[in-house]
C-alpha cells in the first residue's frame, strides 16, 4: 500500500470498476423503481416555426376537407433525414481533429497515476483543456477538491446532455482500470457535441463532470447527493476492459456493500505464555476461512472478497490488533445487503471463538447496480456497430465489477457501455498489464470510436424530441 489513506491499501479491496468485463454473463435482475420526472419535451429550434404551424393547420383542416391531406412528417423523421448524417460527419471530423491532443492528455494522466480524491494533476490538466476549448469550468466542484464541471450552451433553452470523466488510479498498479481512457472519452464526447450544436445551430447544453474516486470513494454518489446531476436530461460515460478487441456491450453491474472490521485482543509472549493472550490475527484468519466456506453456499452471480491487515506484528508476540475489509457484491442492493449480513455473522463468530472484541463499520459508500437505459443502449449499439464496426456482445460487462455510476442511473436516464481493448493474456482490469494496455495506440483509437458513438447518441437526446420521449419512458 503506497497511499497514506489506510482504507485504500490494496487494489483487490476496492468496490469500483470492472474485471474481465466482456467475457462473462449476468442476468439483469433489477426492477424499475419509479421514474425520474423529466422536463417537458422542448423543440430544439431546428425546425422552422412556419413548418410547425403548417403541420398544425393541416391536422385541424383534415376533418373538413373531402380529400384528407397527407399527414406531415414527424419531427423525428425530419430529424433523421435532415440532420443525422451531417451531425455524424461533424462528430467524426471534430474527434479526429482532437485525436493527437487527446492522446497527449491520456498519457499525461496514465503516467501520473493519482489515488481517489487526490487526482490534482488530472483535475488541473482536464479543466485547463476544457477551458481552452470554450467551456465554462467550475473547479473543485461542490466541495470536492478534485471534482470539476465544464459546460457549454448554445442557443436558447434545449435539453441538457451529461457526460462523465473518471480520473483516479489504483494503489501500486496505477491506471490498471483505464481511467485515463475514460477521462479523454468524456472530453471527446463533450467537445464533439459542442461542435455539432454550433455548426448545426441546435439549442442545448453539454455538461461534462470530472468525477473523482470511483475506486471505492463514491465520487459520483457524493456529487449526485449534492445536486451535481439535477439539471441533466440524460448522462453517459464508458469503460474499457478485456475481451474480444473492438467489442462493446451494455450489460448491468453489481451492487456493493463494504464492511470494515477491527479485532482487539491481548499481547503475550508467543512461547513463554501464549495462553495469556487473545490473538487478533487468529480471529482474522478464522473469519477469512469462514467466509471462504460461505462462498460455496452463495449464488454464482454473488461475490465476496476481502483482505487482512495489521501493525507492529512480530512472530514472537501474540498480535493484539488486526483489521479486515470485506466487499459483498450482488445484482441488486437488497441482495448485496443480505449477503453482507452473512459475512458479518462469520466475522462476529470468529471474535467469539478467539475471545477478541470485534468492531464493525458498514461503509455509507455502497454502490447501486447499473440500470442501462434501454433506448439509449439501442441507439448506441446501432451507431457503434453500423458506423464504427464495433462488434456487439450481450454479455454483461459487470459480473465482476461495480461502479458509482450505478447510483446515477437510478436518478437520470443513463448509459455506461463497456468496450474491449487489446490486452495480453491474464492482463485484464486491475493488473499491471492492463495499465500498459490502457496507454496503447490501439486502445486510444477504439476509445475514440466509442466516444463518437456516445456523442451521436447524445446529439439525438438533445435534438430529437421523439427519441428523447422514448429515453424518458424507458428504464
Amino acid at each position: 500500500m503506497t497511499d497514506h489513506r489506510s482504507s485504500r491499501d490494496a487494489a483487490e479491496d476496492v468496490p469500483g470498476c470492472f474485471s474481465n468485463l466482456l467475457n462473462l454473463s449476468l442476468p439483469s435482475l433489477f426492477q424499475a423503481r419509479g421514474k425520474r420526472t423529466s422536463r417537458s419535451i422542448q423543440s430544439s429550434g431546428t425546425v422552422p416555426q412556419s413548418k410547425l404551424k403548417s403541420a398544425a393547420l393541416s391536422d385541424q383542416n383534415a376533418d373538413s376537407t373531402s380529400e384528407p391531406l397527407e399527414h406531415p412528417p414527424t419531427y423525428s423523421e425530419l430529424s433523421t433525414h435532415q440532420f443525422d448524417h451531417d451531425a455524424l460527419a461533424t462528430t467524426n471530423e471534430r474527434v479526429d481533429e482532437l485525436s493527437s491532443s487527446l492522446r497527449e492528455l491520456s498519457l499525461k494522466i496514465n503516467d501520473d497515476p493519482e489515488l481517489e480524491f487526490e487526482e490534482y494533476h488530472a483535475h488541473d490538466n482536464l479543466t485547463a483543456f476544457m477551458e481552452s476549448h470554450g467551456f465554462t469550468v467550475a473547479r473543485h466542484y461542490l466541495g470536492l477538491e478534485t471534482a470539476w464541471r465544464a459546460e457549454f450552451s448554445h442557443g436558447h433553452g434545449g435539453r441538457v446532455m451529461g457526460v462523465n470523466s473518471e480520473m483516479d488510479a489504483l494503489p501500486a498498479i496505477g491506471h490498471a482500470c483505464g481511467h485515463n481512457l475514460i477521462a479523454i472519452a468524456g472530453v471527446a464526447v463533450a467537445l464533439a457535441l459542442k461542435a455539432v450544436l454550433e455548426k448545426h445551430n441546435i439549442s442545448g447544453k453539454v455538461v461534462l463532470l470530472g468525477t473523482p474516486a470511483e475506486e471505492g470513494g463514491g465520487g459520483k454518489k457524493i456529487l449526485l447527493e449534492r445536486g451535481g446531476y439535477e439539471d441533466m436530461d440524460a448522462c453517459v460515460m464508458c469503460h474499457p476492459g478485456a475481451g474480444e478487441s473492438r467489442s462493446t456491450g451494455t450489460g448491468p453491474s453489481l451492487a456493493t456493500e463494504k464492511l470494515d472490521v477491527e479485532y482487539f485482543g491481548h499481547t503475550a509472549h508467543a512461547a513463554a505464555a501464549p495462553w495469556e493472550g487473545q490473538n487478533a490475527l487468529d480471529a482474522a484468519f478464522l473469519a477469512y476461512s469462514a467466509v471462504s466456506v460461505l462462498r460455496q453456499q452463495i449464488k454464482p452471480d454473488h461475490r465476496v472478497h476481502g483482505i487482512v491487515q495489521g501493525k507492529n506484528w512480530a512472530a514472537n508476540i501474540i498480535p493484539d490488533y488486526a483489521t479486515m475489509q470485506w466487499i459483498a457484491r450482488a445484482p441488486s442492493a437488497a441482495e448485496a445487503k443480505a449477503l453482507l449480513e452473512r459475512v458479518k455473522n462469520c466475522v462476529e463468530a470468529a471474535g467469539t471463538a478467539t475471545a477478541c472484541r470485534v468492531k464493525l463499520k458498514v461503509s455509507p459508500m455502497g454502490y447501486a447496480d447499473l440500470r442501462q437505459n434501454k433506448s439509449l443502449a439501442e441507439a448506441y449499439r446501432d451507431t457503434a456497430s453500423r458506423h464504427y464496426g464495433l462488434s456487439l456482445t450481450d454479455a454483461a460487462g459487470a459480473i465482476g465489477g461495480s461502479t458509482d455510476f450505478g447510483n446515477v442511473s437510478y436518478d437520470v436516464p443513463s448509459l455506461h457501455p463497456m468496450y474491449a481493448i487489446p490486452t495480453q493474456p491474464n492482463g485484464g482490469n486491475h493488473t499491471v498489464l492492463f495499465a500498459e494496455a490502457a496507454r496503447s495506440v490501439k486502445a486510444h483509437h477504439i476509445t475514440l470510436d466509442v466516444a463518437k458513438s456516445l456523442a451521436f447518441t447524445g446529439f439525438r437526446v438533445i435534438h430529437d424530441d421523439a427519441f428523447f420521449a422514448k429515453v424518458s419512458n424507458s428504464r
